[in-house]
């Protein structure tokens, strides 16, 4: 079959008002996000590390996190957004780390100004930022390693996650778009969007902003956009998703003994094959 060209992040996100992101770990998680009508895809490093049993804590290398979001790419017609930790080391780290990603056909990567090894935003314990003027050296070198006019860079600042203050992370964003950002994302574990809302009067839309509302998830996209935001990133609720279908599912039939009362909740097997996409295969072998 053959392989189609599709849409960059860049071109996405120049097409669109708002880009909504689903948070996948996997081509079939990609496929469904697709399916769902959603406009980009992001490889979240929380979900990729679950799926493998092992926190989110700088456990996975480059490499894993990498195949991941290409499995996902591959078979998917959106672009998809890799979610790259603090960049996977040093400045050297994070070049060889934009030439790997270019070359597997991500158009988009994002890197946070937390020290390495960075542990879940969400725990917590104690979370440290590096030097700002170090970070924004980290992203001038990723712009100058891109190959391609295409490539695109997010960088994602912590400090409202580490309690500093809607000012310190408006400050850092801006040094990281001096630096060369093509867009930031300002992150909050607030049960309300007040601090976002707060960043967004004093950034004055310098570059997109992307959100996470994963403690704030009744703030309506609509209503996100009219604020400012470009993309909004539902980061993990595929992954929660399938943690509850699995463990219902599984706790089901170890207690009843069979599966004949899932039959109608649960996808059919020609789903699957759909999925899949078995009949393009088959037709290799006619």
């Amino acid at each position: 079959m053959q392989r189609t060209t599709y849409p960059s992040f860049r071109a996405t996100l120049a097409a669109s008002t708002l880009v909504k992101a689903a948070g996948v770990h996997s081509a079939l998680g990609g496929l469904l996000a697709q399916e769902a009508g959603f406009a980009a895809l992001w490889a979240s490093s929380f979900e990729i590390s679950a799926v493998r049993g092992l926190p989110d804590a700088s456990v996975l290398t480059m490499t894993e996190y990498l195949q991941a979001a290409a499995d996902v790419q591959k078979v998917t017609r959106i672009p998809v957004v890799a979610d790259c930790d603090t960049g996977f080391g040093n400045n050297i780290n994070v070049a060889h780390m934009v030439h790997e990603y270019e070359r597997a056909g991500i158009t988009a990567v994002c890197i946070e100004d937390k020290s390495y090894p960075k542990m879940n935003s969400f725990v917590d314990t104690g979370h440290e930022l590096v030097d700002a003027d170090a970070f924004a050296r980290k992203v001038e070198v990723a712009k100058r390693a891109q190959s391609t006019s295409d490539f695109y860079l997010i960088t994602r600042t912590e400090a409202l996650i580490c309690g500093l203050g809607v000012d310190e992370a408006v400050a850092r964003c801006r040094r990281y778009a001096d630096a060369g950002a093509d867009a930031v994302l300002v992150h909050s574990k607030q049960p309300t969007n007040a601090e976002v809302l707060e960043f967004l009067g004093e950034w004055r839309s310098r570059l997109p902003v992307v959100v996470v509302p994963t403690t704030y998830p009744d703030w309506h996209a609509d209503d996100a956009a009219k604020a400012g935001v470009s993309v909004v990133i539902y980061a993990n609720q595929g992954l929660r998703a399938v943690v509850t279908a699995l463990r219902n599912t599984y706790r089901s039939i170890s207690s009843l003994g069979v599966a004949s009362h899932l039959t109608a909740e649960i996808a059919s097997v020609q789903d699957v094959f759909q999925l899949q996409r078995l009949r393009e295969w088959q037709q290799l072998q006619e």
